[in-house]
């Protein structure tokens, strides 16, 4: 999958977000860094919405893949 991510650098800092995820957002001191820090932030992110999408869904549910075109 692929994600966009808005990246700058202020006052000493690189700081960035993915555009597609609220929420997902880091800062670091090196542009290296920041990318690391926002593909596991990331990663965590859908993890976490994963789970708690099947846990609201409760037992009766199917799954289907949605693309965007």
């Amino acid at each position: 999958m692929k994600y966009t991510a808005v990246v700058k650098h202020s006052g000493g800092w690189w700081i960035g977000w993915i555009e597609e995820v609220p929420g997902v957002n880091c800062q670091e001191r090196t542009r290296t860094a920041l990318r690391q820090s926002l593909i596991e932030t990331l990663t965590e992110a859908l993890e976490f919405n994963r789970r708690e999408a099947l846990a609201a869904a409760g037992d009766d549910y199917q799954e289907e893949t949605v693309v965007i075109a």
